[in-house]
């Protein structure tokens, strides 16, 4: 099985499924020298953990990291870091009625058509479960990026027809996680929470969007056509689980103005620098980042297992049957969506500073050559 690597020199390699013993990621290209925050690894795990309130799945897992390897003394070595995170509430038994028997709008049939076989508990390798390895990997992003004053936000922008009115980075930071529908719109959240609980009464799932934008990122990153940036971050976004649009800047927006509208005219800063006047192009132009702030939005579908009657074949035996797929679900994901957004936009952002030599891919100090350094271990006495 292909595609479970992502990055170029950041590069994170990933297994586990749902119901298994655990999950697992592998995160190359780490430069040497990052005092590693495990506190902060953790704490990103704590929010994409499942069971967090009344609108995520019951399911409980501490999701509590460990590191394997790539650590020294509590700074990284510049080898790869090896990290787990072990399933501590896997329950299968809920899931055999559909071995045979594909869920509606599920990986189950298309996985087994593929290899022949599948892990069918809890939806295997193709569960949202596995973007916990991508969290912990993004919370190594964002120590890294902190060291050249980057910063990525997310917060729910849309749950169904409720949409949020624009906010402030200043606000992300301050209101998306005062609630656990992580709107960063105190006023627009509880509308939010109410039209999910309501789905929720009717056996059913809604679907919504989030907003992110990272400030910091310095001009010149990226490449034409197939290293643009927003073509990467097109790819990181659209491979986080149920995600069905990416958009970057006025987004689909774009498609209903002018060109003299959209068009950044261009005014010169305080250092005496060209800078865009409007932003429209959520800080990229010809793929390349202009040092303005980089924004746009991701859509997510319902979640497709809910508890109502809906219809199915068992391909062993041709039957057409009624089904009700019971267990833990979430009726909606943005909310839990947030700090993969995050964590997919901080290993993108990473990757493209590593590659344009913005960051030395040896070690974070930029001292080649320099052997005695204050995070090399010292002789025991």
């Amino acid at each position: 099985m292909n595609g479970n690597r992502f990055g170029r020199l950041f590069q994170i390699s990933t297994y586990g499924e749902s119901h298994g013993p655990g999950m697992g990621v592998v995160v190359s290209g780490c430069p040497a020298g990052l005092e590693l925050d495990r506190a902060a690894i953790q704490a990103e795990l704590d929010r994409r953990k499942p069971g967090q309130s009344h609108i995520s799945t019951s399911r409980d897992e501490p999701d509590s990291v460990e590191i394997q390897s790539g650590i020294q003394d509590g700074y990284t070595t510049g080898t790869p870091i090896g990290l787990t995170i072990q399933n501590k509430d896997a329950r299968s038994g809920k899931y055999e009625p559909f071995i045979t028997a594909p869920r509606p709008s599920h990986g189950d049939f298309t996985y087994s058509a593929k290899f022949g076989t599948r892990n069918w508990g809890g939806g295997g390798r193709s569960s949202a479960r596995e973007t916990v390895n991508w969290v912990a990997a993004g919370a190594i992003a964002k120590q890294i990026l902190a060291t050249e004053d980057i910063e990525v936000r997310a917060h729910v922008s849309r749950i169904g027809d409720i949409e949020s009115p624009p906010v402030t980075f200043e606000e992300m930071g301050e209101h998306t996680e005062e609630t656990d529908v992580r709107c960063a719109h105190p006023e627009t959240a509880a509308e939010m929470r109410e039209v999910i609980e309501e789905y929720q009464r009717q056996g059913d799932s809604i679907g919504g969007a989030v907003s992110f934008e990272i400030q910091g990122v310095p001009r010149g990153l990226g490449a034409p056509r197939f290293d643009a940036v927003e073509a990467r971050l097109g790819q990181a976004m659209m491979a986080v689980p149920a995600t069905t649009a990416f958009e970057i800047g006025l987004g689909r927006g774009a498609g209903s103005v002018s060109g003299l509208e959209r068009n950044d005219e261009w005014a010169v800063d305080e250092d005496g620098d060209p800078t865009p006047v409007e932003n429209d192009h959520g800080g990229v132009q010809g793929g390349i980042t202009t040092g303005e702030p980089i924004y746009g939005e991701v859509t997510l579908h319902a979640p497709t297992s809910i508890p109502s009657e809906q219809t199915t074949v068992d391909w062993e035996t041709g039957e057409e049957k009624t089904v009700q797929v019971t267990g833990r679900h979430d009726p909606v994901l943005p909310p839990r969506a947030v700090p993969v957004i995050e964590a997919m936009a901080a290993i993108t952002i990473v990757d493209f500073m590593l590659l344009a030599g913005r960051i030395t891919p040896d070690r974070l100090d930029g001292r080649p050559g320099e052997y005695d350094t204050d995070y090399h271990p010292s002789r025991p006495e």
